[in-house]
């Protein structure tokens, strides 16, 4: 079975290129008759705009724009769906998020302060009562969220969580003392660090989320790796060795996620082979994520993580169902 199990409907902030961006996306992935005019004319543009405004006024959780990823993953071949939002998008978990990101009046806190208070939408409620109508559909789709890790923040995360019923919750760690440093406008911060303590410390992060007991899923492993900010690879391999060993300890599934192969500047798979094969030495489950923002994206690169499996060993991958993991045969 093909599983796509980490992608997104929406991300903002909310600019010029998030509108070409999605005028592409409907362009690519539309589910309406081709619209019958050559590209690049008024009539075209005209129906174009048409489109765009519509989706806008729809919002990403309707019914129309969801269907256009389960269009797309269907002509891929996927099979099953997992679907998440990021936390900061919602009202709900606003205080969590300002507790432990650096907002405060420096040129890092100012700009992750602009950032924040324009990427949150509203409450969360929209985005669980649409993923639930899909379920009721029939689309064989699992609900989630993807919720950031922050150390000392397990119990109020739990708290929060523990409102909610889902499929299951993915754990990541985009934030190191408070910097989000997969966000291209702070990634000089990189040039005055020392790289191999960073990932050390990076990965001390993403350890205790595995130990945390809150997530079923740890995400994108190396993704301190995204702007090719790295140590040679042989410095990492003991803390690869020792962060798989966590995972496997904590019983927590991790995956192959291809977002940074094909939207970002590092060009590879999160792992990277090599960590991957001490994931495999140490038997921890896996599943295949695009963490698509975009229904053209979804599916992106999935034959290639599987055969990367494959070679790696792997047979199985996993997904989750009322937080239970279920085990199937890679495709």
């Amino acid at each position: 079975m093909k599983v796509d199990f980490h992608f997104h409907l929406e991300e903002g902030p909310y600019s010029y290129g998030w509108l070409q961006r999605t005028a592409r996306a409907l362009e690519n992935a539309y589910d309406e008759s081709p619209i019958d005019h050559p590209s690049n004319t008024l009539p075209w543009i005209v129906e174009q705009t048409n489109r765009l405004r519509t989706r806008l006024e729809e919002g990403c959780f309707s019914d129309r724009w969801m269907e256009r990823y389960m269009d797309q993953g269907r002509k891929k071949g996927i099979q099953r769906y997992g679907v998440v939002d990021h936390l900061y998008r919602f009202e709900e978990f606003r205080d969590y998020y300002e507790k432990y990101i650096v907002m405060n009046d420096t040129e890092l806190g100012r700009l992750q302060r602009y950032w924040f208070d324009r990427v949150r939408i509203g409450s969360i409620e929209e985005y669980l009562t649409a993923v639930r109508r899909m379920q009721s559909q029939g689309h064989p789709i699992s609900l989630g969220v993807e919720a950031d890790y922050f150390p000392g923040g397990e119990a109020e995360l739990k708290g929060l969580l523990d409102r909610y019923e889902l499929d299951y919750v993915i754990g990541s760690v985009h934030f190191v003392d408070g910097w989000g440093f997969d966000n291209p406008e702070v990634k000089h911060i990189f040039e005055q660090r020392n790289l191999l303590e960073l990932y050390r410390y990076g990965f001390e992060h993403v350890k205790k989320a595995a130990q945390s007991g809150l997530f079923d899923i740890v995400a994108h492993l190396d993704n301190l790796k995204v702007f090719n900010y790295r140590p040679d690879e042989s410095e990492l391999l003991p803390l690869y060795d020792d962060l798989a060993a966590s995972l496997k300890a904590a019983n927590v599934a991790s995956e192959i996620n291809t977002g940074l192969a094909y939207r970002y500047p590092v060009k590879e798979m999160c792992p990277s082979p090599s960590l991957l094969s001490r994931l495999y030495a140490h038997g921890v489950p896996i599943t295949l994520s695009s963490d698509s923002h975009f229904p053209d994206d979804i599916g992106t690169m999935l034959e290639e993580a599987a055969d990367l499996a494959r070679r790696t060993g792997y047979r199985e991958v996993v997904y989750f169902k009322n937080r239970e993991r279920i085990s199937i045969l890679l495709d």
